[in-house]
C-alpha cells in the first residue's frame, strides 16, 4: 500500500477530548517544559486519543499501545510534525531519519546490510574492545562522570564499527558537548514553537547555534579524512559515497552530510543516554548488578564478556530491556496526516500532527503490573506472553525501526557485563536525580565513584 492508495476514512461523530491545563497562546507548551514525563504519563487518563495546544497549534496525542502501533505502520501518517521540523537543523532533511516513501526506502536499502545478523560478528571485536577499555580506565575510588564517559564510548563504537575511522576522544568530547546543548533547545523549539525568537542574538541561541555548527563541522571531517585517504573499506561511509540516488547517479553531498548526521548523532545520543541509564542502574540496583557479574563470569570465567556470549548472557539482557522501558532514550515521536483519517474512532484531519510518548506506553499500569518497579524478570518468556502489542518500542515499529536495533542491544549487552563484572558504582553528591528532558531522556548528571569487586 502506497500513501496515495489511502481512501480518506468516513468521519467519526466526535472529537477527541482536549487535555486540560493549556494556558493562552502558548497552550501546553509550558507544561510541556516543566512537567513533560508527568504531563504524558497522565493523558490516557483523558482518553485513548487527545487535544494538546503547542501555541496555535493543535496536536493528537496517542496514548494506547495499540494506536501507537497503528501511527507507526499506517501509511496514512509520515514522519513529520514537531519533532522532526525541530530536528532538521540536526539532521537535515535529506537523511534516513526524516526522509518519506521512496527516497526513504532507497536509503534504507543503502544501510541496512551494514546492520544485517549475519554482518554483526565482524563488529565484536571493536565492541569487546571498546567495553574492556571502559572498565580499564576506571581506578579503585575514581568518582566517574558517566556523560563525559559513555558519549566516548557510543562515539568510539559507532565511529570505528560503521565508519572505520580512527576518531578518538576530542571528536566525543566535541560531541558530547554539542549534542547536549542541541538536543535541550530543540526539545524546546519543539513544544514552544516561538520561531522569531529563537533567531535573536540571545545568550541561549548563541551557545545552541554554535553547538549545532560544531556537530555539523566534526561530520564534515569525518567525510573529508575518508575522501582525503582514498581508502574504501567496506563500511558505511564508503557505501554512502558510492550510493545511487533514483535516477543512477551519485548522490548529493548533501545527502551523504545529512546520512551520516543521522547515523553518528542521533545513534550516539540515544546509546549514550542508555549507557549512562544502565551505570545507574549498577549504582541503585545492587542485587541486579550482583547478578549481572555473576551471569558474566559463569559464562566467561575470569576472561573479559565475548560477542559469543550475547546469548547466553539472558539476565544482562534483560537489564539492559528493562532499563530502556524505565527511561527510552527516545521518548517522544511525532508523525502528520497526509489524509484525514480515523484514529481510535475520532477524526484526524489532513495535515494534522500527531504525538506519542514511548515513555508513557512503556510505563503504563494497564500493561505492566507494578509499572514503576524495576523488574528485569519481567522479560522472562512465561510472563510477556499477556502484554499488549505496541507496549515496549525502544527501537521504534514498522519501515521507521531502528536498523541497529541487534547491533546497539548486543553491544549494550557485552558492556553492562564486562563493567559489572568488575567494578561495582555508588552514587556520589553531586549527582542530580532528575532525568534531563530533551529530544532524549537520560539522567541529569551521574557522579558514581568505582570500587573493584
Amino acid at each position: 500500500m502506497t500513501v496515495e492508495s489511502v481512501r480518506p476514512a468516513s468521519p467519526p461523530v466526535s472529537e477527541p477530548p482536549f487535555a486540560g491545563g493549556g494556558v493562552p497562546l502558548l497552550g501546553h507548551g509550558p507544561r510541556l517544559v516543566r512537567d513533560p514525563l508527568g504531563f504524558f504519563a497522565g493523558l490516557r487518563d483523558h482518553g485513548d486519543v487527545v487535544r494538546l495546544r503547542l501555541g496555535p497549534k493543535t496536536v493528537y496525542a496517542a496514548t494506547s499501545p495499540e494506536l501507537v502501533g497503528e501511527l507507526a505502520l499506517n501509511p496514512a501518517y509520515i514522519i513529520g510534525g514537531p519533532l522532526w521540523e525541530s530536528l532538521e537543523g540536526l539532521l537535515g532533511k535529506q537523511g534516513v531519519a526524516t526522509a518519506n516513501g521512496p527516497t526513504h526506502r532507497r536509503q534504507r536499502r543503502t544501510i541496512q546490510p551494514a546492520f544485517r545478523l549475519d554482518v554483526l560478528p565482524e563488529y565484536g571485536p571493536i565492541m569487546e574492545e571498546e567495553a574492556q577499555a571502559f572498565a580499564r580506565r576506571r581506578q579503585p575510588g575514581e568518582i566517574v562522570d558517566c556523560t563525559s564517559e559513555a558519549f566516548r564510548t557510543a562515539v568510539r563504537i559507532a565511529a570505528r564499527c560503521l565508519l572505520r575511522g580512527d576518531y578518538m576522544d576530542e571528536r566525543a568530547e566535541r560531541l558530547c558537548a554539542a549534542l547536549a546543548t542541541v538536543f535541550l533547545g530543540m526539545y524546546r523549539r519543539m513544544v514552544i514553537p516561538a520561531g522569531p525568537l529563537y533567531r535573536l542574538p540571545l545568550p541561549a541561541n548563541l551557545k545552541f547555534n554554535r553547538a549545532l555548527a560544531d556537530m555539523h563541522l566534526v561530520v564534515d571531517e569525518i567525510v573529508a579524512e575518508r575522501r582525503a585517504s582514498g581508502q574504501k573499506p567496506d563500511d558505511l561511509l564508503t557505501a554512502l559515497l558510492s550510493a545511487k540516488d533514483g535516477n543512477g547517479d551519485p548522490i548529493g553531498e548533501q545527502e551523504i552530510h545529512d546520512q551520516v548526521v543521522a547515523i553518528v548523532t542521533p545513534g550516539a545520543e540515544t546509546v549514550a543516554s542508555t549507557i549512562m541509564s544502565l551505570l545507574q542502574v549498577l549504582a541503585e540496583q545492587p542485587d541486579h548488578a550482583d547478578k549481572v557479574a555473576e551471569e558474566a563470569e559463569s559464562v566467561g570465567g575470569d576472561r573479559p564478556v565475548a560477542f559469543a556470549d550475547v546469548r547466553k548472557l539472558t539476565h544482562t539482557n534483560n537489564v539492559v530491556v528493562e532499563t530502556m522501558r524505565l527511561q527510552p532514550p527516545v521518548w517522544i515521536l511525532t508523525r502528520r496526516a497526509v489524509a484525514e483519517t480515523e484514529l481510535g474512532g475520532y477524526r484526524i484531519p489532513a495535515g494534522a500532527d500527531l504525538v506519542y510518548s514511548p515513555y508513557a506506553i512503556q510505563r503504563d499500569p494497564r500493561s505492566y503490573e507494578r509499572n514503576t518497579e524495576f523488574d528485569p524478570d519481567r522479560w522472562l518468556p512465561e510472563r510477556t506472553r499477556d502484554l499488549p502489542k505496541y507496549a515496549m518500542t525502544p527501537f521504534g515499529v514498522g519501515n521507521r525501526k531502528c536498523p541497529s536495533d541487534h547491533f546497539s542491544m548486543a553491544m549494550l549487552t557485552i558492556l553492562t557485563a564486562e563493567v559489572a563484572r568488575k567494578w561495582r558504582f555508588e552514587r556520589m553528591p553531586g549527582s542530580r536525580d532528575a532525568l534531563r528532558v530533551g529530544i532524549t531522556l537520560h539522567p541529569d548528571k551521574m557522579l558514581l565513584r568505582a570500587t573493584p569487586r
